[in-house]
């Protein structure tokens, strides 16, 4: 398994509740896959550089995980049919 730093940006109107299902879920992929979360730090809301789908501001989501370099094709394709994730992006360590 190989580590990786998984960057989310979440659409900042969803309520706390909302939020923290959207971040379960995708530890739930990568735990059910065989992966392991190392770390999550949640941000907050930032400003965003530039506006994404006329939002100026959206909420952060940094996760250190070890996961199967397969799967992280698999994690993007779902990440990318998520209409509340703005931006991901998966780099690896």
């Amino acid at each position: 398994m190989r580590e990786y730093e998984l960057v989310l940006i979440i659409h900042p109107d969803l309520e706390e509740t909302a939020f923290k299902e959207i971040v379960e879920r995708i530890t739930g992929w990568i735990k059910n896959d065989g992966g392991e979360i190392i770390k999550t730090n949640i941000w907050g809301r930032r400003q965003l550089a530039y506006p994404i789908r006329k939002l100026n501001e959206g909420q952060y989501v940094l996760l250190h995980v070890k996961m199967n370099a397969q799967f992280g094709k698999t994690i993007e394709r779902d990440l990318r049919y998520m209409e509340s994730i703005l931006r991901y992006m998966l780099i690896a360590k």
